[in-house]
């Protein structure tokens, strides 16, 4: 006897070898088909990424203004008393006394303008005055003060006149001094002067002039 003929037909599985091969299949196919519907969530809690933003809140600044306090009322006004036996006249108006406007008024006559006094005298003319004698000779009719010497003052007196047409000394004063009796030393001299007048056109005139005396002490 073969050994085909020895196997019996119960434990032959070659039979259903195509069987269980496609009950496989169909097995796998619906596990995938089940995997494909069914959703896998994982149970994982919702995490904001976002980060906090700083909130800043804006504070309203209220402008403050400053009250101005009001002066103090004013003191109130003490009643002066008023005798009661005081009469105080009535005056009368006469609003129905007629104005003529033609008649002048009484006005107060216009202030008068007073003159200014015209200076009759020369500062500069073409020809000024000439010293007879000259300055030097002058300065010898000068007595030095027995005050001014002890004090030991020194300077210069400086002497304003006016030269007259005739060459004369009008009006001398001390526009500068040194003092010690000095300048009426210097008044008296300069009186005693003579000059040839000051000439403007050709005419002698009234010249301003002045004249410095010299006090010098001798060591």
């Amino acid at each position: 006897m073969s050994i085909q003929e020895r196997k019996e037909p119960e434990s032959d599985l070659r039979k259903y070898y195509t069987v269980f091969l496609q009950l496989g299949l169909v097995a796998v196919l619906l596990l995938f088909i089940v995997a494909m519907k069914v959703e896998f969530v994982a149970d994982s809690p919702d995490t904001d990424l976002t980060e906090e933003q700083e909130v800043v809140e804006m504070e309203e600044v209220i402008q403050t203004q400053q009250e101005e306090t009001p002066p103090p009322p004013p003191k109130p006004q003490v009643p002066v008393e008023v005798p009661n036996d005081e009469i105080i006249e009535d005056q009368e108006i006469n609003l129905d006394a007629d104005m003529n406007l033609n008649e002048p008024l009484d006005m107060p006559p216009p202030p008068e303008e007073e003159e200014e006094e015209e200076e009759d005298f020369f500062v500069a003319v073409e020809q000024m005055p000439e010293l007879i004698g000259g300055l030097a000779e002058l300065q010898q009719k000068i007595n030095y003060p027995e005050r001014a010497k002890r004090a030991g003052i020194e300077g210069r007196v400086i002497v304003q006149f006016i030269v007259t047409e005739d060459g004369n000394v009008e009006d001398p004063k001390v526009v500068r001094g040194i003092g010690g009796g000095a300048d009426q030393e210097a008044l008296r001299v300069v009186k005693q002067a003579k000059f040839k007048p000051g000439r403007q056109r050709g005419e002698p005139v009234r010249v301003q002039y002045s004249l410095p005396i010299i006090y010098r002490l001798q060591n």
